[in-house]
């Protein structure tokens, strides 16, 4: 990435700012994978490094925890950390529920088991992750590598009579072979086009041998920031139903993800 930020850059940089003003010394910190998540990452090195802020940081993926290490975080296991305060992670799709699609960056089983050892998740995102329904971005579902063929074909099975609008299920690839997460595990990706009952989809999908985990994150995001390439910054916070408006002036010169890509 040069050194002029776009202007979805910008939405992603406010973002990522906005939620470090919910960072406390000595807190537990779950961090997400992904473009906008990395910026947060690199945010609070820069707030370790100049305020000398202590964090214990728990990665959702292997890419995250080395980019935390590599700008001086403290990264954990889960099992060390054994409960987070907060979640910080980006999202493929929310609704007004604050319903999530996530796992375009191949991390959903780890992102919703460090969610859901948090006390709080907290999504930022840019204004495009918006939708008034959940399903025009595919949904990834994690199965075990056996069998994989046979589970696509019961998840479809299963999608006959849901409120969806597609059925086809593909194996995300990684060049000429299966894409593999840090699990050892296959995706599908799902092409629903629309999901009119995401809560009853999550639940059937669970129950389909072969399937590990879903990318539906329901009741578990508490607060969205979304940022907007003109430093606007949103903030919908579920926990004390408020919402509040925030703007930065940010200059191109300020950039200092230049080493980060998309």
């Amino acid at each position: 990435m040069g050194s002029e930020l776009t202007p979805i850059d910008k939405a992603k940089f406010v973002a990522a700012k906005q939620a470090t003003e919910y960072v406390e010394n000595g807190m537990k910190l779950g961090l997400g994978t992904g473009s906008t998540a990395a910026w947060f990452v690199t945010c609070l090195g820069e707030m370790v490094r100049d305020d000398g802020l202590k964090l214990t940081c728990v990665a959702t993926s292997d890419e995250t925890a080395s980019l935390a290490r590599q700008v001086g975080l403290k990264v954990v296991s889960l099992e060390e950390a054994r409960w987070l305060d907060l979640t910080v992670d980006g999202t493929d799709e929310f609704d007004e529920t604050l319903a999530l699609i996530k796992g375009g960056g191949g991390a959903l089983l780890r992102e919703k088991i460090v969610a859901t050892a948090s006390d709080r998740m907290m999504v930022i995102a840019d204004a495009s992750k918006r939708v008034a329904q959940l399903g025009a971005f595919p949904l990834p579902v994690e199965v075990v590598p056996f069998g994989a063929a046979i589970t696509g074909g019961l998840i479809q099975e299963m999608l006959i009579g849901m409120d969806v609008l597609g059925r086809e299920a593909v194996l995300r690839m990684e060049g000429d072979t299966p894409f593999v997460t840090d699990e050892g595990n296959y995706i599908l990706d799902l092409h629903l086009k629309h999901i009119g009952d995401p809560r009853r989809i999550s639940f059937m999908l669970n129950q389909i041998p072969g399937v590990i985990e879903n990318g539906l994150f329901i009741d578990i995001c508490d607060t969205v920031i979304v940022g907007h390439g003109d430093g606007k910054v949103t903030v919908r916070d579920f926990t004390n139903n408020s919402a509040e408006i925030h703007h930065y002036d940010v200059r191109d010169d300020d950039n200092i993800f230049m080493d980060i890509e998309d």
